[in-house]
């Protein structure tokens, strides 16, 4: 089979397409024919040697949707056939075939495409993670999303909507601004206009969003703190560097800021996402925006226009 290869750290480069074993599941896994894959920034990362312990060569990836191809011993979950998607992959997701634990692989409705499917696991669970089991959002609130357009952005507002509330929004592009508001933001911002701040604390009656969910947090954690209302809460969810802020405005606000990993998700934690993810695609509340798409062989540029300025729904690679 088909696969990316990483032999050595490095730029977009270092991704090779190469012919690989396809895995056989043992005890408790399966194998996945992949249909559609997601690409998250945090791959771009880990190419990158931000986990210098990472063993090589391996393939990238986490996020994929396709047809179960094969199941081991003891999998009582998920059978041969069923359409599914990944939360992680024991081989990685960039490949024709992807082996998965049983428990990291879920079942998708019948009016979800295997596309849709693999923008769901990061971005959507990230999100949920981000608004329920950090900031513990609530119904009649505001949310600020400080870069809504990719995937994560456009599944936050989603989960907002279906849950009662209210999401102001941010976008570099027009572009990207209108389809946050074909998603359900009640207001966008362009974050490039210098009022833009200005905006949000006028639309918001003077007293700052109760949440916000911080994409790029070395370019505006310090400037979320300045406008946070009182008892809110920011949840780091992206960061490229390093960033000064002002502790008073904290202080002043008893606001809290959270870190988030998805990767350090409880099982518990785990299994309320994903539940809560198949009853949104399965009521339609939950409608994964699919970007760029792009051939395996293509792998490289996928990892450039994820981190592209103007993120636009999410970037696919298909094998």
């Amino acid at each position: 089979m088909k696969a990316i290869r990483v032999h050595e750290f490095g730029g977009p480069e270092v991704l090779k397409l190469e012919d690989v074993t396809k895995p056989i599941p043992g005890k408790g896994e399966v194998v996945v024919a992949v249909k559609a894959i997601g690409i998250n920034p945090v791959e771009t990362y880990l190419r990158s040697g931000s986990n210098p312990k990472l063993p090589r060569p391996y393939t990238p990836g986490l996020d994929a949707a396709g047809k179960v191809e094969a199941v081991g011993e003891g999998v009582t979950n998920i059978k041969e056939s069923d359409h599914v998607y990944t939360a992680d992959s024991i081989s990685g997701s960039y490949a024709e075939f992807a082996l998965c634990k049983a428990t990291d692989v879920h079942k998708i409705p019948d009016n979800i495409t295997f596309e849709q499917a693999a923008s769901l696991n990061i971005p959507y669970a990230t999100a949920y993670r981000a608004l329920f089991q950090k900031a513990k959002a609530q119904p009649g609130e505001t949310v600020f999303i400080h870069g809504a357009t990719g995937g994560v952005g456009t599944a936050a507002i989603q989960w907002c909507k279906i849950h009662g509330i209210r999401v102001i929004g941010t976008g570099g592009a027009e572009e990207g601004r209108q389809l946050a508001r074909e998603q359900g933001a009640d207001h966008v911002l362009d974050h490039h206009s210098p009022t833009y701040l200005e905006e949000l604390t006028r639309l918001t009656d003077g007293r700052g969003p109760d949440v916000i969910l911080e994409m790029l947090s070395n370019v505006n954690l310090g400037k979320d703190l300045s406008v946070l209302a009182h008892n809110g809460r920011v949840v780091i969810i992206g960061s490229r560097g390093k960033v000064e802020i002002t502790p008073r405005d904290a202080m002043s606000r008893e606001a809290t800021i959270y870190g988030l990993m998805l990767f350090n998700a409880t099982p518990a934690e785990l299994r309320a996402i994903h539940a809560a993810i198949y009853a949104g695609l399965k009521n339609g509340g939950l409608r994964p925006v699919v970007g760029k798409k792009f051939p395996l062989s293509k792998a490289a540029e996928a990892h450039q226009a994820v981190l592209a300025p103007g993120a636009y729904g999410k970037i696919i690679l298909t094998p």
